[in-house]
C-alpha cells in the first residue's frame, strides 16, 4: 500500500532513497517475520516482537516517518534524516525510501488519528498521547526483545511513562518535564530551595496560567491525580480545605511584586533584560537561557512552597517523548526495527550532541551536564507521573482557567474556596463511579 501523508504535514516533506547489496547478520527470521507483519497489521493490539537472528531477507519499502521540524532542520544536524540513513546503511539487504513529514510530538494524536491508515509508519509522540492513540488502533504494542530494549535501558519511571493498561507501546528517547533556571548572581544554591526565599531576593517568573505547571502547587499541599496516576476511579483531588489553601496562596503569589506570570515568552525576555532572575521551563529553553545568562546560568530542581505555614515540595509533571509504530504499516519488520534504532543508544547520543535532547538510556552518562543533573533530581524527588488515563483530558481546561482567573484578579481570598471547588468538580466531571 502506498502510504498517504496528510497535506498539512507534507509542507516540509523530504525523500531519501538508499539502496545497497550484500548480506548482514540481523535479528529476523524471514518466514516468521512475514506472518508477524501481517498479524500486526490486522490486529493492532497484538505484540510486535523483535525477530530471531537469521540472514536478513531482501526488502524494498517506502517508510513514512513523522517528527518535529527541529529534528529535520539543517542547523540542528538533520537528526531524523541522518539517523534514518544510518539505519538503512546497517541493513544492506533492504532498499529503503524515506518520506518525512512534520508533526510535533505533542500533536501526534491529533494528526495520526485523523487517518490512521494514511498516517506515518513511524512517528514521534509525547507519552500523554498514548491512550488516545491506542484507542484509535494507531500504536503497536511492543514485545520480545523490543520490549526488553525498553525495560533494560530505561528507568522504572520512564518505562512507566510508555506503559498503558499493562502494555508498553513506544520506545522512549527523552524525558519530558520541567525544572528551574536561575541567575547565580542573584540567588545562591540554598536560596533556590525555597520559593519564598527567592521572592524576597529577586524576580521570579512562573507560568501560572499554564495548566501543565499550576498543578505543582496543588501537589505541594497534598493534591493528587488519580491516586498514584493510574487509578482513574480515584479522580483528581485538588479540592477541600487543602485545595482552597493552595488557591489562597496563589492569590497572594500573583499579587507579589516580585512575581511575574510567564506567558508569551515573558520569562526568557525578562532574563535577557534583567527584569527576571528565575524561570521554570525545560530543556527546550536551555539555549535561550544560556544566551541570556551566560556563566551565571544556574539549573535546579523545584523549590518548596510554604502553604498555610508548611513547606511543601512543588512537583512537576513527568513524562517522556517516544517513538511509536503504526500497526497499519505494510512494513512492520522495517518500521519496528527503525523505531527501535531511533530510540537506541547511538541515536540518543546523536540527539544530545545535535540538539541537547537529554537521553533516557541509562547507559549514557552525562555527569558534567547540570541540566541532566537537574532533570535526574526532578525525576527522583520533585515530580509526579503525568497520568495516562482517559479522564485526564478533563484536567487541562479547568486548571488553565483557574490560573488565568487568578492572574486577572477574578479569584480572591473571599471566593477562593468556592472557585477551587468549581475547578475540582469540573476536573472530575466524567470520572467513572
Amino acid at each position: 500500500m502506498k502510504k498517504k501523508v496528510l497535506a498539512v504535514l507534507l509542507a516540509s516533506a523530504m525523500v531519501a532513497s538508499l539502496a545497497a547489496c550484500g548480506s548482514k547478520e540481523t535479528a529476523e527470521a524471514p518466514a516468521e517475520a512475514t506472518e508477524a507483519t501481517e498479524e500486526a497489521a490486522e490486529a493492532p493490539a497484538e505484540e510486535a516482537e523483535a525477530p530471531a537472528e537469521e540472514e536478513e531477507e531482501a526488502i524494498t519499502a517506502t517508510i513514512t516517518v513523522w517528527g518535529p521540524s527541529e529534528d529535520q532542520a539543517e542547523e540542528n544536524g538533520n537528526w531524523l534524516p541522518t539517523m534514518c540513513e544510518k539505519f538503512a546503511a546497517e541493513h544492506p539487504n533492504w532498499t529503503l525510501t524515506f518520506e518525512y513529514g512534520v508533526c510535533p510530538e505533542g500533536e501526534a494524536k491529533a494528526n495520526v488519528t485523523q487517518d490512521v491508515e494514511g498516517a506515518a509508519d513511524v512517528y514521534m509522540l509525547a507519552n500523554d498521547n498514548i491512550p488516545d492513540l491506542v484507542a484509535a488502533g494507531a500504536l503497536a504494542e511492543l514485545g520480545g526483545s523490543y520490549l526488553d530494549q525498553v525495560t533494560s535501558t530505561n528507568s522504572e519511571s520512564i518505562v512507566a511513562s510508555v506503559t498503558y493498561n499493562d502494555a508498553v507501546y513506544a520506545f522512549p528517547f527523552t524525558s519530558n518535564t520541567w525544572f528551574m533556571y536561575y541567575d547565580k548572581s542573584v540567588f545562591t544554591e540554598d536560596d533556590v530551595k525555597s520559593l519564598e526565599t527567592m521572592l524576597e531576593k529577586g524576580k521570579v517568573s512562573f507560568p501560572l496560567s499554564n495548566s501543565w505547571y499550576i498543578a505543582a502547587f496543588y501537589a505541594a499541599n497534598g493534591g493528587t491525580l488519580y491516586g498514584n496516576g493510574t487509578d482513574e476511579a480515584a479522580g483528581i483531588n485538588f479540592g477541600g480545605e487543602a485545595g482552597a489553601a493552595v488557591t489562597d496562596y496563589l492569590v497572594d503569589l500573583a499579587a507579589n511584586p516580585n512575581f511575574i506570570n510567564d506567558a508569551d515568552g515573558a520569562g526568557i525576555a525578562g532574563l535577557r533584560d534583567g527584569s527576571v532572575n528565575a524561570i521554570f521551563s525545560g530543556t527546550w529553553d536551555a539555549a535561550g537561557v544560556q544566551e541570556a545568562l551566560g556563566d551565571n546560568m544556574g539549573v535546579a530542581a523545584l523549590p518548596t512552597a510554604t502553604i498555610n505555614g508548611t513547606a511543601g515540595q512543588m512537583k512537576s509533571f513527568m513524562g517522556s517523548k517516544a517513538i511509536g509504530v503504526n500497526p497499519s504499516t505494510e512494513n512492520m519488520q522495517v518500521a519496528m526495527a527503525l523505531a527501535a534504532y531511533l530510540a537506541g543508544e547511538e541515536a540518543q547520543t546523536a540527539h544530545y550532541e545535535m540538539r541537547n535532547i537529554l537521553p533516557t538510556n541509562v547507559n549514557i552518562v552525562l555527569a558534567d551536564d547540570p541540566i541532566a543533573t537537574a532533570v535526574t533530581e526532578v525525576m527522583k524527588n520533585t515530580s509526579m507521573m503525568q497520568p495516562l488515563v482517559s479522564s485526564m483530558g478533563n484536567y487541562w481546561s479547568p486548571a488553565e482557567n483557574m490560573g488565568k482567573a487568578i492572574i486577572a484578579g477574578d479569584v480572591t481570598h473571599d471566593n477562593a474556596a468556592e472557585k477551587t471547588e468549581e475547578m475540582n468538580t469540573a476536573m472530575n466531571t466524567d470520572v467513572a463511579q
